[in-house]
């Protein structure tokens, strides 16, 4: 009888076993929220409303921002961040190249209609070629590390892997970081040497109104900056005050005046910047394989006299009062 007894306890207790195995994930399926996490839904719905309110907690430490336990902006600036802002590089970088790529099918490039003269009138001095390039190369890296910012994730890890995609981002950070510097004084330089040269003026519209140049047949006159230059010139001094007005306050956190601003310069700093980028592609653009003759501006600084007539008919006449024009052919014409 004992033997038997043990057996039924043993087997009673196998049972029970079994049942509340059994059990146990149906019960986890059932269990409702508790009244705790209730409230601090609600709390996150009545704070909708207010982008500036914040649910606080208590603390025991003398920083304050510890507190916070949630903020409704933080999300927003997040779902911005990872969601419109790749939209908005995406159409304004992609959109430009497409642009371009088919205006050049289209356009082809502008050739100099009346041939090489043989003689080079100069456009740029050493040091307006130093600032630009200065400006120029820095913002290339700029740009590259910062379009790694918001596409690397999505379009350069899965080619690289992940040790190597943090190599480069740690790289582009330092770079980004430190290059900013002479950006911004390049772009101080420009300002200051090339603000006389650059106020619009009722020229700019008529070279407008004829295309540039660009469209259709012609060359419209134009001063020493035409008004397609007048636009990247403003939209570079004033897009890269922009850029360095938000990158110092994202470089410097604690003088941004808390998250929410710190939030919104770094919103600003990531549209200017792709916007700028878009600008500055169409800019390269005319500057390398969209027109003839033009990179020597700023390559040797020397560009050809029938190619300033085509181009900058004004600014040969000003030159040309000032005694400014070769008197006799050269060796090596610009090409």
């Amino acid at each position: 009888m004992r033997l038997g007894a043990h057996l039924r306890i043993l087997l009673t207790s196998l049972a029970l076993s079994l049942a509340v195995a059994f059990a146990a994930p149906a019960l986890a399926q059932q269990v409702n929220p508790t009244a705790d996490s209730v409230k601090e839904r609600q709390f996150l719905d009545a704070l909708k409303g207010n982008p500036s309110a914040e649910l606080q907690g208590r603390i025991t430490i003398p920083d304050a921002k510890a507190a916070t336990l949630e903020r409704p902006a933080g999300r927003e600036w997040r779902e911005f961040h990872q969601g419109t802002m790749l939209r908005i590089g995406a159409i304004a970088v992609l959109g430009m190249l497409l642009v371009l790529a088919v205006f050049y099918l289209i356009r082809g490039k502008v050739r100099l209609e009346s041939g090489l003269s043989g003689r080079t009138i100069t456009r740029f001095n050493a040091f307006e070629r130093f600032m630009h390039w200065l400006t120029a190369a820095c913002f290339i890296v700029l740009a590259l590390s910062g379009l790694n910012v918001t596409f690397g994730k999505s379009l350069l890890l899965p080619l690289i892997g992940p040790q190597a995609f943090t190599n480069v981002s740690i790289v582009a950070k330092w770079a980004h970081n430190y290059l900013a510097w002479p950006f911004m004084l390049g772009i101080v330089l420009m300002f200051l040497v090339w603000i006389k040269d650059n106020i619009p003026s009722r020229v700019d519209l008529r070279w407008f109104a004829a295309g540039g140049g660009i469209v259709g047949k012609g060359h419209p006159p134009a001063r020493r900056f035409n008004g397609g230059q007048k636009v990247v010139f403003w939209t570079v001094v004033i897009g890269g005050a922009a850029l360095s007005v938000s990158g110092v306050y994202l470089l410097f956190p604690a003088f941004a005046g808390g998250v929410l601003e710190l939030q919104f310069w770094n919103v600003v700093h990531g549209i200017v910047a792709v916007l700028m980028v878009a600008a500055i592609l169409a800019h390269i653009y005319i500057g390398t394989i969209g027109m003839e003759g033009a990179f020597d501006a700023m390559g040797s600084g020397e560009v050809d006299l029938n190619w300033a007539r085509e181009h900058h008919s004004l600014w040969v006449a000003e030159e040309a009062e000032k005694g400014r024009l070769p008197d006799g052919p050269k060796l090596q014409p610009a090409e």
